[in-house]
C-alpha cells in the first residue's frame, strides 16, 4: 500500500518535471519543425534535467519493487 502511494507521487512529480521542461509550444516543434540550435543546459535547466532523471530512476526502482513483492 505504501509503495503504491510512493509510486503515485513519483509519477505526478515526473509528469510535472517533464512538462516544465518543454522548450516551445506547438506541434511543429515536436516533429522537427523548429530550427533553433540546441545549446548546453545551464543553471536551473540543468538542475531540473538532473532532477527528472533521478525521479525517473526512483520511479523505475519503486515499480520493480512493487511488481516483485
Amino acid at each position: 500500500m505504501t509503495l503504491d502511494i510512493i509510486q503515485l507521487v513519483l509519477s505526478v512529480l515526473l509528469i510535472g518535471t517533464i512538462m516544465i521542461q518543454s522548450r516551445s509550444a506547438g506541434l511543429g516543434s515536436v516533429f522537427g519543425g523548429n530550427d533553433n540550435v540546441q545549446t548546453t543546459r545551464r543553471g536551473v535547466e540543468k538542475k531540473l534535467h538532473i532532477t527528472t532523471i533521478i525521479i525517473a530512476i526512483a520511479f523505475f526502482v519503486i515499480s520493480l519493487i512493487n511488481v516483485l513483492f
